[in-house]
């Protein structure tokens, strides 16, 4: 393996977390860009669903642009149950990730997605 190969690895986790979770909720990423206020772009959205490492910075960026998307979809019900996502929720590489956490979000997406259809 060549150092740029390897170089790739350390950068390329695969699908991350927030992938599955952004199809689970219904949230595209013209969604996210939408939201955010933090002039998050496409190319940006889809590295950190891709698995490219981002920055703790863009990584908590990507977050907030999530939690956002999110609660603009839930009812005053939903808002009062949902948990605010951590970036350590969404992407596999990021320090305190757990493989075994249970999205404690999972009930209200399933329900948000089937009003949405």
């Amino acid at each position: 393996m060549s150092d740029s190969e390897h170089d790739q690895d350390q950068r390329d986790f695969g699908p991350q977390p927030l992938d599955r979770m952004m199809d689970e909720w219904g949230i595209g990423n013209h969604d996210m860009v939408e939201v955010s206020t933090e002039q998050l772009t496409h190319k940006q959205v889809q590295k950190a669903r891709k698995g490219r490492r981002l920055t703790l910075k863009m990584m908590q960026k990507v977050t907030r642009a999530f939690n956002v998307a999110i609660w603009h979809r839930l009812d005053k019900e939903q808002k009062e149950a949902y948990y605010e996502y951590m970036h350590r929720d969404l992407f596999s590489y990021a320090k305190g990730y757990d493989a075994d956490w249970v999205d404690p979000n999972a009930e209200i997406a399933a329900a948000v997605s089937e009003q949405e259809k």
